[in-house]
C-alpha cells in the first residue's frame, strides 16, 4: 500500500481544513502565557525593609535604625533586619548621635518583628507583599511554584477543551489504531472544506491487520529497545534543559531593569526573532545541527555573563537575552524534531513523556535564581553547563530532516544509528531502504 502522504496528497499542502486546524491549535495554547507569566508581576518582590513603628526617635536615629548591607557590590538598606529597637530608643533618648557617638556595627540586630514596609513606586501590592513572603525563601518559592502550577493547569484545561471540541483527531493516528472508517470520514470532511474531490475509496486495502493496531504501545514501549530508550533519554535531557532555561530566564525578567514592565517587554520582544529563526531552521536546516548550534549559542551566552565588568549592566542584559533567544528557538524546534523521530504509534506518547520531563525543569526554574543570592552568576553557569551537556548528547540523535515520518517502530529502527556523526563509517554498497511497503 502507498504511504499516507501519497494517499492524502489530493488534499493539497494548504487549504481551508489545514488553516482551520492551524489557527485553532494556535488559539488553544494562547491562554497558557497568561497563566505562566503573570507570575512575573504577581510574585515580584517590591523593595522593602523592616517596619519602624511610631516611637520617639530623633531624625538621625530614624535614618540609621536600618543597617546598611552590601548586596552584589551595592550598598543598600537591609531587607530582613534592623537594630534592636529598645537599644536604639534608649540611645536616642540619651542624645547620642549614630556614627559619631555610637559605632553602629557594635549594635545588636533583630528581625522584622513588627512586619515590613514595602515600596509602592512600582506596585500597589503583590502576592509577596500581601502575605509577607519575604525573608523566608522556604515559603516564598513553594508558593510561587503553586501559583505557576495553577496557571498552567487552567491554561491547559481551557486549551484541552478547545482541542477536544473543535480540532479533529489525527487520521494518521486513527489508522495506526485500525480505525479506518473514522480516518476516512475526517479526510473526506477535509476534502470538502478544501473544495477538492476525494477518491471513491481513500484507504483502499487498509484494514486493522495491516496497521500497527496490534502493537499496544505505551510509555514502556519507549524503553523496550536500546535505540528507542537512548533516544528518549537524550530528548528528555534536551527538553529538561530548554524548559529550565526558558522559564528560569522568563521568570527572572523583573530583575533585568529597574522598570519590570520594560524588562518584560524586552524579554517578550526577544521571542519574536527566536520563533522566526525556528521557522526558518525547520524549513531549511538539518534538525540535529540546528539544535546543537542553538544550545551552544544559549549556553555560551549565559556563561559569558560572569565575564562582563560590573559597570556594563547593559551588556549582561544583552547576553542574557541572547541566551533566551537561543533557548526559545530550541524549544520551538524540539516539538517538531521529537515528532519526526518517533513512529505514529509512539509519537504522542513520546512527545507527552518529553513534555512531562520538561515540566520538572519548569518546576525547578523558580528556585534556580535563588542560588544567585550567594553567588550572582551561579544560575547562569548551571544553565550554560546544562546547555553544553545537552548539545553534546544531541550528537547521538538520528537526523529526521527531509525524511518521511516513520509509521512503525520497525521503520524507526532503520533510521540512522545512534553514533557520533564525526566518526567515519563504512559506505553502503547498496542504498539503504528506510521504508518497506508493509501496509
Amino acid at each position: 500500500m502507498r504511504d499516507y502522504e501519497d494517499i492524502t496528497a489530493f488534499l493539497g499542502q494548504w487549504g481551508q481544513f489545514q488553516s482551520n486546524v492551524f489557527f485553532l491549535l494556535c488559539a488553544s495554547v494562547f491562554p497558557n502565557g497568561f497563566g505562566a507569566f503573570s507570575l512575573v508581576f504577581l510574585t515580584d518582590v517590591p523593595s522593602h525593609h523592616c517596619l519602624i513603628p511610631e516611637v520617639n526617635l530623633t531624625e538621625d536615629w530614624h535614618k540609621a535604625v536600618i543597617p546598611i548591607e552590601v548586596v552584589n557590590g551595592k550598598r543598600e538598606l537591609s531587607r530582613c533586619s534592623r537594630y534592636k529597637l529598645d537599644v536604639v530608643r534608649n540611645l536616642s533618648a540619651q542624645g547620642y548621635i549614630p556614627g559619631r557617638d555610637v559605632n553602629l556595627t557594635d549594635l545588636e540586630q533583630e528581625g522584622c518583628v513588627d512586619g515590613w514596609s514595602y515600596s509602592k513606586d512600582i506596585y500597589q501590592s503583590t502576592v509577596v507583599s500581601e502575605f509577607d513572603l519575604v525573608c523566608s525563601e522556604q515559603w516564598k518559592q513553594p508558593f510561587t511554584s503553586m501559583v505557576y502550577f495553577l496557571g498552567v493547569f487552567l491554561g491547559s484545561f481551557l486549551s484541552g477543551q478547545l482541542s477536544d471540541r473543535l480540532i479533529p483527531e489525527s487520521p494518521r493516528w486513527l489508522l495506526s489504531r485500525g480505525r479506518v472508517d473514522e480516518a476516512d470520514a475526517i479526510v473526506r470532511d477535509a476534502a470538502k472544506k478544501n473544495k477538492v474531490e476525494a477518491p471513491e475509496v481513500i484507504f483502499e486495502g487498509y484494514n486493522a491487520d495491516q496497521t500497527q493496531a496490534k502493537e499496544h504501545c505505551n510509555f514502556f514501549s519507549l524503553l523496550r529497545t536500546s535505540n528507542i530508550r537512548n533516544t528518549t533519554v537524550i530528548l528528555s535531557l534536551v527538553w529538561f534543559t530548554l524548559s529550565t532555561g526558558y522559564f528560569g530566564l522568563s521568570l527572572n525578567t523583573s530583575r533585568l531593569h529597574a522598570d519590570p514592565y520594560l524588562s518584560c517587554f524586552i524579554s517578550a520582544a526577544v521571542e519574536v526573532p527566536a520563533y522566526i529563526s525556528s521557522w526558518l531552521a525547520l524549513r531549511s536546516l538539518p534538525r540535529r545541527v540546528s539544535v546543537i548550534c542553538i544550545l551552544l549559542l544559549g549556553g555560551v551566552s549565559l556563561c559569558l555573563i560572569q565575564a562582563v565588568p560590573q559597570g556594563l549592566s547593559g551588556l549582561s542584559v544583552a547576553l542574557e537575552m541572547l541566551g533566551k533567544c537561543g533557548i526559545t528557538t530550541g524549544t520551538a524546534l524540539m516539538f517538531a524534531y521529537t515528532a519526526e523521530i518517533y513512529p505514529t504509534v509512539l509519537r504522542n506518547t513520546a512527545t507527552g513523556t518529553c513534555t512531562t520531563v520538561s515540566r520538572v525543569g519548569s518546576c525547578i526554574a523558580p528556585f534556580l535564581f535563588q542560588f544567585g543570592i550567594n553567588f550572582r552568576y551561579l544560575p547562569y553557569i548551571i544553565l550554560g553547563t546544562l546547555s553544553g551537556v545537552s548539545a553534546f548528547a544531541t550528537l547521538f540523535l538520528p537526523e529526521s530532516f527531509g525524511q518521511p515520518l516513520p509509521q512503525t517502530i520497525e521503520q524507526m529502527h532503520k533510521r540512522e544509528s545512534m553514533t557520533c556523526p564525526f566518526i567515519t563509517r563504512k559506505k553502503h554498497s547498496k542504498p539503504v531502504v528506510l521504508f518497506e511497503n508493509k501496509l
